[in-house]
């Protein structure tokens, strides 16, 4: 799903981009709705980034990427972490292209993203490039998600990748064995 945000960045440059696990919902711009074999999740584009919303088991998670003010977790490269039933999983890089490259790429995640029932894309206005992008998927007994952020002015993609295990906590089985939703990349 591809809709255009119309109200201006909160966050300008990507270095301005923080990470938070359990924060509350915060207001969004753009919301899509998912069950996966299972799993509620919620992909949630912030006038500051991204949330995902997590539930599954009894259990819940929350993912925010988004400059948040007062907060002084950095964007991290990697983290693992067990919340609960489920083991968490999250990367992060920033890509800094050329001007052709940046807006070739850009409007390739665009096109695939939009395209995709299981994904949810924001253009924020002044450029056809500053975009938020999510796309989640199911793989056997995990959730996954990736996130595109893009500042065209700085021609740098912030890309993150989430994986989330989800075990039963009573017979030590994982969610939705056998039922896999899948996507390219």
């Amino acid at each position: 799903m591809l809709t255009t945000i119309h109200t201006a960045y909160t966050d300008t440059r990507a270095d301005d981009l923080a990470w938070a696990l359990g924060r509350e919902p915060l207001p969004s711009l753009a919301t899509l709705d998912l069950e996966l074999a299972g799993a509620s999740v919620q992909l949630r584009v912030l006038g500051a980034s991204h949330q995902v919303l997590l539930s599954a088991l009894g259990d819940s998670c929350s993912e925010t990427v988004a400059c948040m003010p007062g907060s002084n977790t950095p964007l991290p490269l990697g983290v693992s972490k067990r919340l609960g039933s489920f083991d968490y999983e999250f990367a992060a890089r920033v890509e800094t292209l050329s001007a052709g490259s940046f807006t070739g790429r850009a409007q390739e995640l665009l096109a695939l993203v939009a395209e995709h029932p299981y994904g949810l894309a924001a253009t924020f206005p002044g450029d056809p490039n500053a975009f938020t992008a999510l796309l989640a998927q199911r793989r056997g007994h995990q959730v996954h998600w990736r996130t595109w952020h893009a500042y065209p002015q700085e021609r740098r993609l912030v890309v993150t990748r989430t994986r989330i295990g989800v075990h039963s906590p009573s017979a030590g089985d994982r969610v939705g064995a056998g039922s896999d939703v899948m996507f390219g990349s």
